[in-house]
């Protein structure tokens, strides 16, 4: 079948490439000239694993293109894909300017019938506003051209994007006809070989469960971050809490784990859509709300222990080794990321950071320009001369890390976990001060105690790493 997908981000890219793969005959639209001229020499304007020999191996067999002319890609697909930006508005609410952008472009082109089928996050209620700006624009062609308009949301998860379009574990078709659901049945069907996978329901709760998934998912990590917090007091280990209540099969293991907090393109985003769309109808969200508020708390969380620790004598001149920026690992994705609060906290006091990303610096070199802030080749090259180490993004390389060459470069062996990466017994065996999120930590008693002790006496040597050691 021949596809138009419109807007080649991360869900148009992926679904695009994918539908490709599965033998569809596929024109990738964006308004973006140099990211298509980009595309179709194989270069990807973002880093999502296995993506980049999906797209190049369907471009050489001639079933995937790109285009920024809407008459050519409108004329020549049965099945429109919206797979457009919808952010965030200054109140919260879902800004849905580009998908109507979008679709008045097909609607000007648009010469039978056809299915608009809405992967986008919209608010409920978005595909009947598509319908009735189609339909205007149809009047004034005056043309009678009839459509279907069908909700389709995305599940795609950065990182594993690929891995999640080709196997999907559920494929939601929102449509009030059924022939309409046939066709995206039809091509959805190489994806659900084994068995089928497909929901047909109507279009308003195919809306809602996109947010309703997000908003679940990260009530479970605010959740767990908030038992956390209960454990530092108490001294529980939120680990040990964690294996309690997953094994019960209710509950299940998935999403229950303690953090820095969660970022990227959906959660934060998606909250505050589901919020704002619900005060509009004037139904309250105290649940949804705290998800929210606990979440922007646990940003903070980091920087108020590394604080806390070198208190009295402060962060100023203090080196402090960052290990990992993007929101989560295997992704170049640092929008809402934990890291970007951490480290404006952490220069607002003046310390010096060590930075390293395994695949997110360059994003972040654009966005972070700071003389207190070096770039790092690598997580020992971060760990020069510094006195502390905070572990925000658990990319896999770090699991194994060198402890005893890591503790030979730092000044002072202190490791702050925004993952619980590590076994705080085993750090304090290679004498490392650890702290985890919800976590007791066995070292407390005997090397914080000497360090704090040294560091209130100022007998913490100068940093041999210079202020003007930086690279952009």
């Amino acid at each position: 079948m021949n596809l138009l997908i419109v807007g080649v981000g991360y869900v148009g890219l992926v679904s695009g490439a994918c539908f490709a793969e599965m033998g569809h005959h596929v024109t990738c639209l964006d308004i973006d000239a140099d990211k298509n001229d980009n595309l179709k020499q194989g270069i990807i304007p973002f880093y999502e694993p296995g993506l980049k020999e999906l797209v190049e191996r369907n471009i050489s067999c001639g079933r995937l293109h790109f285009t920024t002319d809407w008459e050519y890609g409108v004329n020549n697909a049965t099945v429109y894909f919206l797979c457009v930006p919808t952010p965030s508005s200054a109140d919260g609410s879902c800004d849905l300017s580009f998908l109507f952008d979008a679709v008045s472009q097909i609607a000007l082109y648009m010469p039978a019938h056809r299915i608009i089928v809405n992967k986008s996050t919209v608010p409920v209620g978005s595909a009947f506003l598509v319908k009735e700006l189609i339909t205007d624009i149809l009047k004034k062609r005056s043309e009678s051209i009839s459509f279907d308009v069908v909700s389709n949301p995305e599940f795609l998860k950065e990182g594993s994007a690929v891995s999640d379009c080709m196997k999907p574990d559920r494929i939601i078709l929102g449509t009030d006809n059924p022939e309409a659901g046939q066709i995206m049945r039809d091509i959805y069907s190489a994806f659900t070989v084994n068995h089928d996978r497909i929901i047909l329901m109507d279009i308003l709760s195919a809306e809602l469960t996109k947010y309703a998934a997000n908003a679940m998912l990260a009530t479970r990590i605010s959740f767990m971050n908030e038992l956390a917090a209960l454990c530092d007091k108490v001294g529980a280990n939120i680990q040990n809490v964690r294996i309690g209540i997953g094994s019960d099969n209710r509950i299940g293991y998935n999403f229950l784990y303690a953090g820095a907090g969660f970022g990227g393109s959906c959660f934060p985003k998606d909250l505050r859509a589901l919020i704002a769309t619900a005060k509009q109808m004037g139904i309250e969200t105290p649940i949804l709300e705290a998800v929210q508020m606990i979440n922007e708390r646990q940003k903070e969380l980091l920087a108020q222990k590394i604080s806390a620790f070198f208190t009295p004598q402060g962060l100023a001149e203090k080196t402090i080794a960052i290990w990992g920026l993007s929101f989560k690992p295997d992704t170049d994705d640092i929008r809402e990321a934990p890291s970007l609060d951490l480290i404006r906290n952490l220069l607002s006091h003046g310390a010096l950071l060590r930075i390293y990303d395994p695949i997110a610096m360059p994003k972040a070199q654009k966005l972070l320009k700071h003389p207190q802030i070096t770039w790092s080749s690598d997580e020992y090259d971060a760990a020069k001369g510094a006195d502390a180490i905070v572990l925000v993004t658990e990319w896999k390389q770090f699991r194994f890390a060198d402890f005893s060459k890591l503790k030979q470069l730092m000044r002072n062996a202190v490791f702050f976990d925004g993952r619980n990466q590590y076994r705080p017994q085993e750090m304090d065996q290679l004498g490392f001060v650890y702290f985890g999120i919800g976590i007791p930590s066995v070292a407390r008693s005997s090397l914080e105690n000497v360090l704090q002790e040294k560091l209130n006496h100022n007998e913490i040597r100068t940093s041999t790493i210079s202020r003007t050691d930086t690279s952009y």
